[in-house]
């Protein structure tokens, strides 16, 4: 079980160029998002919804982890199975980062995943605008999030819950810190302001500086306090 869950939304995301996501009753790059985000919307225009996610597949593509994607993916491998990390987020800059143990809990818009059969395929390349079978392989409205009831368990367990460049309005991320704290755990957030939800501390800033900045307090100074099992099995095999 993971001692440490950690969520990333899309501020950390921003930091590397992409486009945050303006929520159910606004324009995604000037879409509107009932065309380009929901079942009904790709059912009536396929071609619409694979051009619109053709050029978010190639502008994933050309951003590049920042310094807290790799602070990230560099504290998941001082804890091992003792952390993990739950994105909001389509892109892959957390894997690219180097981070393993990650839900992407609204899809990879670098995989495609068949209508009829459910299969889902890698899929860094441009989708054919005829294409019907074939839809992007992200969470749209009314559809369920990919891998929820394994991270609600995780934070039932946690001993910290930290959330990153997230609003914090999106079900159900909204309830994550609520359920991490319910279990004892002590909350942090990283974000450019006080969101004003159940939070321990508040970290005010660029996630490209406060993401390092707490990955080296974790590592340095709360470590073994938190996770002494974990450090204990590091130092017999040093």
């Amino acid at each position: 079980m993971a001692g440490l869950v950690v969520l990333t939304g899309a501020g950390i995301s921003v930091e590397s160029g992409l486009q945050a996501f303006q929520g159910p009753d606004g324009l995604w790059d000037g879409h509107r998002v009932a065309d380009v985000a929901t079942p009904e919307g790709f059912a009536a225009d396929p071609a619409t919804v694979q051009r619109f996610y053709n050029g978010l597949r190639r502008r994933s593509a050309e951003a590049e982890p920042n310094s807290a994607h790799y602070a990230l993916a560099h504290l998941e491998c001082a804890l091992g199975e003792s952390m993990h990390l739950v994105t909001q987020n389509i892109d892959d800059l957390h894997q690219r980062a180097g981070s393993n143990r990650v839900t992407a809990m609204h899809g990879e818009v670098r995989k495609i995943r068949n209508v009829e059969t459910g299969e889902v395929l890698d899929w860094p390349h441009d989708v054919p605008e005829t294409e019907a079978s074939w839809r992007p392989h992200v969470v749209w409205f009314g559809e369920r999030t990919i891998g929820l009831n394994a991270v609600v368990e995780k934070l039932s367990a946690a001993r910290i819950f930290v959330a990153i460049g997230t609003s914090g309005t999106v079900h159900p991320a909204n309830q994550f810190a609520m359920i991490a704290k319910a279990a004892g755990a002590t909350t942090v957030e990283i974000n450019t302001g006080p969101t004003g939800g159940l939070f321990d501390q508040c970290w005010t800033g660029p996630a490209t500086q406060r993401v390092p900045e707490l990955v080296n307090r974790l590592l340095e100074e709360r470590i073994h306090e938190w996770f002494p099992v974990k450090v204990r099995e590091r130092e017999t095999t040093d």
